[in-house]
């Protein structure tokens, strides 16, 4: 099981400067803590006729369910864990279904935290599958062990259809736990074999399960592909595990990444591997393009990371679920700041993946 006791509180837990997201907007544009300053993102795109930056659709409504995590990891941007209190109330999650039913918006990426801590999940996820919704669940697999009341998750998922991505930073126990958390990786081990079991990941299953890798370190992510054919290799070899697809995604430098890449010494550097990695067509594939992210307060962002940084949608477009507004949303222009820089670095970075 999880060692929660060797686990950190959240950066707010903590009163850290950091949690603050006005602070940590400043450091990015070198005001605040270091002194690096980086060419603007928004003219980086202005000099590729890329900006502003408008949406090619709303395919994704993603829902942050609450910052509630039973896990507290090194490089969480949302800076998730048991001491976060934040949860989507049913009335928000009931709106939410109302917008689902009116338009045309195929997928629902249900995040957090842990989604599954939300009260109201298994409800929502039953509603959602009736409105015949593609269903995503982000869940960090020992969420499955943590307590027995989610026990039954994999066949709960199972029998409503839904794909599951979920991190997993190695197939080495050591530099997972280093990343997550003591026992994280045992815990994981049998959550993924709980999964394969109900038939999830395999060849013949419709069920998808997904595994996501982030660096353990300042540096970009290795080759997709190379990746997920090594994963493969060495949790069937190992564990019997099978999966369909490995996402390799950026760390972004914000929250938690932001606070061990000054703490490190490694800020200055890491920025500059993110600029002089940037990657035109990588820009072009960036999920803000299709993707409403959602707080678990029902205000409306970009994507998850401006969310985590409290930059809301356009002014000029609805900016709360409860005067959701498609056309205007449909045609806003996206919020920029340094740290989309990670999503364009190298073959890009998005919640599937690469985007190039």
């Amino acid at each position: 099981m999880v060692n929660q006791k060797k686990s950190k509180r959240s950066l707010k837990g903590t009163g850290h400067q950091l949690s603050n997201s006005m602070v940590q907007l400043k450091v990015l544009n070198g005001k605040e803590l270091v002194d690096a300053r980086f060419e603007p993102f928004a003219q980086k795109l202005k000099n590729i006729g890329l900006a502003p930056l408008k949406p090619t659709g709303i395919d994704i409504f993603q829902i942050n369910m609450g910052k509630m995590c039973n896990q507290v990891c090194q490089h969480c941007h949302v800076d998730a864990g048991p001491d976060r209190k934040e949860i989507m109330t049913r009335e928000t999650l009931e709106t939410c279904l109302d917008i689902l039913a009116k338009y045309d918006i195929p997928i629902v990426d249900l995040t957090g935290g842990a989604p599954e801590m939300n009260p109201h999940f298994r409800w929502f996820v039953k509603e959602l599958h009736q409105l015949g919704k593609k269903i995503i669940d982000r869940c960090n697999l020992t969420i499955i062990l943590a307590n027995k009341k989610y026990n039954d998750l994999p066949e709960f998922l199972a029998a409503h259809q839904v794909e599951v991505i979920s991190s997993l930073p190695h197939f080495s126990a050591s530099r997972t736990d280093k990343q997550r958390g003591d026992g994280v990786f045992e815990a994981s081990i049998k959550a993924l074999q709980m999964l394969n079991k109900v038939g999830y990941g395999k060849e013949d299953s419709l069920l998808n399960l997904h595994l996501v890798y982030n660096p353990s370190g300042a540096f970009l992510p290795a080759g997709q592909a190379g990746l997920e054919a090594d994963f493969k290799r060495q949790l069937k070899r190992k564990y019997d595990i099978v999966f369909n697809n490995l996402f390799a995604i950026t760390n972004m430098p914000i929250s938690r990444f932001l606070d061990y890449l000054i703490e490190s010494g490694n800020y200055e550097a890491y920025m500059e591997k993110l600029v002089n990695a940037f990657n035109p067509s990588a820009a072009q594939g960036v999920m803000c393009r299709n993707t409403l992210s959602i707080g678990w307060d029902g205000y409306i962002y970009d994507c998850d990371f401006n969310q985590m940084l409290d930059l809301k949608v356009d002014s000029r477009s609805s900016q709360h679920i409860n005067d959701f507004d498609f056309e205007a949303l449909a045609n806003r222009s996206i919020i920029l700041n340094q740290h989309c820089y990670g999503c364009t670095a190298g073959a890009g970075s998005s919640c599937g993946g690469e985007t190039a």
